[in-house]
């Protein structure tokens, strides 16, 4: 039990803001794969590490999307390269 009763709902709020930077940090790794990665995939990866370290009941989202990012890095690199696409 909590000792304040508005913790709960500030929990929930935050886990809320956590979930939603969790899904914008996937999208915007994902996108970067086909456009731009070197601007676009650090970012997502912050937004993810700022997901992450802010918890809640999205804490497993946050993690997968900092691993999407990590390997959209390199898939998205990879791609750029090979087809000529400039890196930034």
């Amino acid at each position: 039990m909590s000792s304040y009763p508005g913790e709960r709902e500030r929990q929930g709020a935050s886990a809320t803001v956590a979930g939603f930077l969790a899904s914008a940090a996937l999208f915007v790794s994902l996108i970067g794969i086909v456009y731009r990665p070197v601007r676009l995939i650090p970012a997502a990866v912050i937004v993810a590490l700022i997901a992450l370290g802010m918890g809640g009941r999205h804490q497993r989202l946050a993690a997968l999307a900092l691993a999407v990012a990590v390997v959209a890095w390199v898939v998205g690199m990879t791609v750029a390269v090979a087809v000529g696409h400039p890196l930034y």
